[in-house]
């Protein structure tokens, strides 16, 4: 491991606990909303505890990094739960940036964002999501579509949107097992505390 990165010298912001083990039956939004708290917890058992260098760590050819990852990820959720949700305009700071003429944007600025802005701002967007994925289900279940601004626009429903959101953090998660893992040995499919089905 080299000198420079000491694992856990930064840590997220204490978020509300969430019990991140989908049922093993049960109703779909349980089960839906069980998973991406999984791929969450992952996500952030992976990420957790970087310093600069390591959040800028790469593995070639990739140009990926975990803080990379971090900053889509805010962004991401964010934009499913304000654009793709409701139809909203995007949140600061993704709303400042042109994304037709930089589209890896947030990937490409994460290393100019010190450690703790970077766990912040992912966790900050974690919890606004939460919220207002809540209040969707109370609305209208999982079939509740997303309200346009105009008639020439369609959005998704929840049900979409929450598996959208899944998939995507599947992705990310691999990529951070292998970033992790080339950092400092980091391994293992489950977060600590947390047993696998069966």
């Amino acid at each position: 491991m080299p000198e420079s990165i000491q694992p856990n010298s930064v840590q997220p912001i204490n978020v509300q606990p969430i019990d991140t083990e989908p049922p093993l039956a049960g109703p779909e939004p349980a089960m839906l909303l069980g998973f991406l708290e999984r791929q969450r917890a992952t996500f952030a058992w992976k990420t957790a505890g970087l310093d600069e260098a390591g959040l800028r760590a790469r593995l070639a050819p990739s140009s990926m990094s975990i803080g990379g990852m971090l900053k889509h990820l805010a962004r991401f959720e964010d934009d499913m739960s304000t654009e793709w949700l409701d139809g909203q305009a995007q949140l600061p700071p993704w709303n400042e940036v042109d994304w037709d003429a930089d589209r890896d944007w947030d990937w490409r600025t994460a290393d100019e964002d010190q450690p703790d802005q970077l766990y912040h701002q992912w966790q900050h967007a974690v919890v606004r999501a939460r919220g207002r994925f809540a209040e969707a289900l109370l609305e209208g279940g999982l079939d509740r579509q997303g309200t346009a601004p105009g008639p020439e626009v369609e959005l998704p429903s929840l049900r979409y949107i929450l598996l959208n959101m899944i998939e995507e953090y599947a992705r990310h998660n691999g990529h951070a097992d292998l970033i992790r893992e080339s950092i400092d040995g980091l391994v293992g499919q489950d977060p600590p505390g947390q047993d696998p089905p069966g």
